[in-house]
């Protein structure tokens, strides 16, 4: 019987926001790219939340797009509300957030893809993998029978893989939002030799606007002056009017009600197997978890313009449905809240990401990349910035170019690959900024000058966006030695200036750097002694302020930086046997054979393997 075959460079299976950065890479990388989905209605949909960014997915969301990624201009151009977090706290930790339009930003994303030249968009299921006689892959088989043979493939799967959704003693065989579930990859992987774990998430339920008491609850705007995801938005260009979310709280009541119906959840009763994660539990799970808590927050924030479907975070559920009304009905505010969709909790099938290279590739199977929540992670950020690596190394491994590493020191995408490529993870892994070491440097507002030069050499980011780069490099450069040799005497102006900022009088004169370092000055305000302050765009000025005020700290980061680099360029072989390494204890040899780090530092991050087996190892690497 004749089947149909095509031939692509780069296969992509899945179209979640991992996929969708992944396909766009390829393609943009000049490799004729197929991307497959369950359902083209489900390109870029988000299941989940009704936003992009928050902490520490922020930056996430901001060196995907200093690579040359699409989510970061998405949902400039589809946002409903925007806001900077933790502007009360240290520049390391703001983090920007955006409520989305869902449906929008799934539309614009699709536009983008059915408009990227060498990509192609199909709806159907891949069933089945194809390895040639050295155990690199060499094309795809979908459920219909169709071949076609490639010379890469990303998994970007999401919760699709034998996926059910279940509350109560309710259980669908379906994908995310009643989607059709991906029922035969799983066997073909397990065929080919991958571990697989079976994990959970949880979304709670959608509401009716017109049914909600919003003078009950405290609302929640955007920010005055909205900052822009993507380094190439217009910041005038996102000024607009924001809608509000609100804010609302359990209480003991509700409380009552989850624990007297706990034998109903099949979370507690055993009809839910998968590992659920820790950082975003259900609102059971809170009330189990944290007993001594009376109340919880619970955040309103609309699913789009389009709709009146509202979204209950915080209140993630798998409880039956009867149980849902009785415990939304106890919040504030929803006292006759109407359901439009259940909470649900979704299990799905995933990999032990430790078989993986820093590069995403799988350590056995030669060009087959991973990404997203099918590597055990959670959160649309998460996965859109594995999508982006596994599409640039997948279309380099084609290429016959040096594939890309980001490490710890350069990106909270290096930590967060390294985390679940060398770290145990029993549930699905959530970015937090706590995990980066070296986050004073690794801040959102200066991704693009970490990375934009790295996408810039491997192909994503054009010459002119570039310069654009450069230019402003050399903008903060100059304005820093500036301040460093302007000087200010104690003339009455500048002793008037200080008195009104509550700031020390001068005795003698300085410059304006070191009257900079003062935490109650800030850059604008010197614009009242400073004759010559040039105009220049906020995104300098505010380069230049963080690197005068916190120089002290920033420096002792480098140093760091540079001892971290000398294990990191250690290198250590993939298929090594530790046994032989003399006075390694058992349980290092025995954790090191399993993940093969590719360097020193990477084995010294191993759960299991302590300083003086790093120390042991380095002499033997020495001999």
């Amino acid at each position: 019987m004749a089947v149909l075959e095509e031939y692509y460079d780069a296969v992509v299976i899945g179209a979640g926001h991992a996929g969708c950065e992944a396909a766009l890479a390829c393609a943009r990388l000049g490799l004729e790219t197929i991307v497959f989905t369950v359902s083209v209605e489900s390109i870029a949909m988000m299941p989940c939340n009704p936003n992009i960014g928050g902490s520490s997915k922020g930056h996430l969301v901001r060196e995907v797009d200093a690579l040359g990624g699409e989510m970061g201009k998405n949902i400039d151009k589809t946002f409903i509300q925007s806001k900077m977090l933790n502007t009360s706290k240290g520049p390391s930790v703001h983090s920007l957030r955006a409520q989305a339009d869902k449906r929008a930003y799934s539309q614009e994303m699709r536009h983008t893809m059915e408009n990227t030249d060498k990509l192609t968009i199909r709806q159907a299921e891949v069933c089945k993998l194809l390895v040639d006689e050295n155990n690199n892959i060499n094309g795809v088989v979908t459920y219909s029978g169709a071949i076609y043979h490639c010379k890469c493939v990303v998994l970007a799967t999401g919760t699709y893989l034998k996926a059910r959704c279940i509350y109560g003693d309710i259980s669908n065989e379906t994908g995310p939002n009643g989607l059709q579930s991906a029922t035969h990859l799983t066997d073909s992987l397990k065929e080919l030799g991958i571990e697989m774990f079976r994990f959970k998430t949880g979304t709670p339920a959608r509401v009716d606007k017109r049914s909600i008491d919003f003078s009950k609850m405290q609302e929640q705007k955007g920010d005055e002056r909205v900052v822009p995801f993507s380094f190439t938005t217009d910041p005038e260009s996102v000024q607009k009017d924001q809608v509000s979310c609100w804010l609302t709280y359990t209480n003991e009541q509700t409380h009552e009600i989850i624990r007297s119906n706990l034998d109903r959840s099949p979370l507690y009763s055993g009809v839910i197997h998968g590992t659920g994660p820790r950082y975003c539990p259900s609102i059971e799970d809170k009330v189990v978890r944290f007993a001594d808590k009376d109340h919880h927050q619970v955040f309103i924030e609309p699913e789009g313009l389009y709709t009146n479907e509202m979204y209950l975070g915080g209140m993630s559920s798998s409880m039956p449905e009867d149980v849902q009304y009785e415990m939304y009905h106890t919040v504030a505010g929803l006292e006759n809240v109407k359901i439009v969709r259940n909470a649900y909790a979704i299990e799905y099938d995933c990999i032990n990401p430790r078989q993986l290279k820093p590069t995403l590739e799988f350590k056995k199977i030669g060009g087959l990349y991973s990404a997203g929540q099918f590597n055990g992670s959670s959160g649309y950020e998460e996965a859109a910035a594995q999508g982006i690596i596994a599409g640039i190394n997948a279309a380099l491994h084609v290429l016959k170019r040096q594939e890309l590493v980001l490490d710890r020191s350069q990106a909270y995408i290096g930590v967060l690959i390294d985390d679940l490529v060398t770290k145990e993870n029993h549930e699905p892994y959530r970015m937090m900024t706590s995990r980066a070491e070296y986050r004073l440097l690794l801040r959102q507002d200066n991704a693009d000058l970490r990375l934009t030069a790295i996408g810039h050499e491997i192909g994503l980011i054009s010459d002119e966006r570039y310069q654009k780069l450069n230019d402003k490099k050399r903008q903060i450069d100059e304005e820093i030695k500036r301040l460093q040799t302007a000087t200010i005497g104690t003339t009455p102006q500048v002793q008037a200036f200080l008195e009104q900022h509550n700031s020390t009088l001068l005795k003698s004169g300085m410059t304006l750097e070191e009257l900079l370092k003062r935490p109650e000055i800030c850059y604008n305000d010197l614009k009242e002694i400073d004759t010559k302050q040039p105009e220049l765009p906020e995104a300098v000025t505010q380069q230049v302020e963080i690197s005068i005020k916190y120089e002290g700290y920033i420096k002792r980061q480098l140093q760091q930086v540079e001892q971290f680099k000398k294990l990191e360029k250690k290198k250590l072989s993939l298929d090594f046997d530790y046994s032989q390494v003399p006075n390694l204890r058992k349980e290092a040899i025995q954790k090191l054979n399993e993940y093969q780090p590719a360097s020193i530092g990477q084995a010294s991050r191993i759960s299991g393997v302590s300083p003086a087996d790093v120390s042991v190892l380095l002499v033997y690497l020495n001999r």
